[in-house]
């Protein structure tokens, strides 16, 4: 395909030539955990880099590879890097920037199991970190230091959907020659892609919106050739957080119907988010709008953000009174699902640490699925009143 497509078109049709799998259109799921040498020498060549070809599985899968490709494509950057989680994703480009002693520079929020990781790397390599709010360059570059390994930022932040202006941060971070790290969950390539803006390397749970449907886990980054090579090389092959391929087939099918599927969560949160604000017992809704986000998203995203009137007490009544909704954590599923991120996704961050993040117990989170937004309302509506009743 030597023409160049636009996104829905390279989504479906991306990085896949059917004639080198015998004409099948579905890309093929290589289920194997190694791979045969016709010859010795071809295994010698094989390990020593002097060939191209496939060896074992942890190490390389065609299946696998095609989705390397496509997600490649679909941010683009230069190449990617499939793992068996977006934690592992995480990590593995964590444990590749950082060294005994460095420091990293984080949004102000950032996901709880992230935090985990870089306290526990804070407890055995003396790793430190600090969460900013990152508004201004001169805010930036006053907290890098010699040691600043890399600048780790999600945007918008999950959950207190806050939007980072890329822009700031890359042309701090490219003074100093610190690279940028952008977790893209919330928004998937088809809404924002950091790398057109600067950005070093990006990172995806796949499970959420590039697989879709809630039968996956697994993660992706997308980067520069070269630093993809050394992560493959260097963590993802000893550590092993590797993505199976029937994993990476199933996010190959999820890929072909994110473009409307973002478009159909994007326009049911939309018109969600109007009928949260008009409820009396919300009492602010926090998504943030493509229009104010200076170009960097192309569309609002399908999370939303709420904070209610009450307590803990209040929030966790109005999970036990959804019923259509499901209550659970992660985000991006055809399904609607609704979480309460003081006591779940980031319940491993300090009360007061959450706090500053704006991570109240008022504050839930909102995953608008593919329902008709009407049903999801209904829903969430009576569960909301439920919540406002007296006593």
């Amino acid at each position: 395909m030597g023409k160049k497509h636009r996104f829905e078109t390279n989504a479906v049709h991306g990085n896949y030539e059917s004639s080198q799998f015998l004409g099948s259109l579905t890309p093929p799921l290589f289920q194997t955990s190694t791979f045969t040498f016709d010859r010795a020498e071809t295994g010698e060549a094989r390990f020593s880099g002097a060939e191209e070809g496939m060896i074992y599985s942890r190490l390389g899968n065609p299946t696998v590879q095609l989705l390397e490709d496509k997600m490649a494509m679909l941010e683009g950057g230069e190449k990617a890097l499939a793992f068996g989680s977006g934690m592992a994703a995480v990590s593995s480009v964590l444990l590749h920037f950082v060294k005994q002693g460095s420091h990293v520079l984080c949004s102000k929020g950032i996901y709880g199991c992230t935090y985990g990781l870089l306290k526990w790397l804070q407890e055995k390599l003396d790793i430190t970190f600090d969460l900013l709010d990152m508004e201004s360059s001169e805010e930036i570059e006053k907290r890098l230091t010699e040691k600043t390994a890399c600048i780790f930022i999600e945007t918008p932040i999950n959950p207190t959907m806050e939007v980072i202006n890329l822009k700031t941060v890359v042309e701090s971070a490219k003074k100093y020659n610190v690279p940028v790290v952008v977790d893209n969950t919330f928004c998937s390539p088809y809404l924002q892609r950091p790398i057109e803006w600067g950005c070093d390397v990006v990172i995806h749970s796949a499970t959420k919106y590039i697989g879709g449907h809630g039968d996956v886990i697994a993660g992706v980054v997308v980067g520069k050739e070269d630093l993809i090579n050394e992560i493959a090389r260097h963590i993802r092959k000893d550590i092993g957080g590797v993505m199976s391929p029937f994993d990476a087939w199933l996010l190959l099918r999820g890929l072909k119907t994110l473009p409307v599927r973002m478009e159909r969560h994007c326009e049911n949160a939309m018109k969600l988010e109007e009928k949260l604000i008009a409820h009396h017992a919300v009492e602010e809704v926090i998504y943030p709008k493509a229009e104010s986000t200076n170009g960097q998203m192309s569309g609002s995203g399908g999370i939303i953000s709420f904070k209610i009137r009450g307590s803990k007490e209040e929030a966790q009544k109005l999970l036990n009174s959804v019923q259509l909704i499901k209550v659970a954590v992660s985000l991006g599923d055809t399904e609607t699902l609704i979480q309460h991120p003081a006591t779940m996704t980031h319940a491993i961050v300090p009360e007061e640490e959450r706090i500053k993040m704006g991570i109240t117990d008022q504050l839930i989170r909102l995953s608008v699925g593919l329902e008709a937004w009407d049903d999801i309302w209904e829903d969430l509506e009576q569960a909301l009143n439920q919540v406002s009743l007296k006593d």
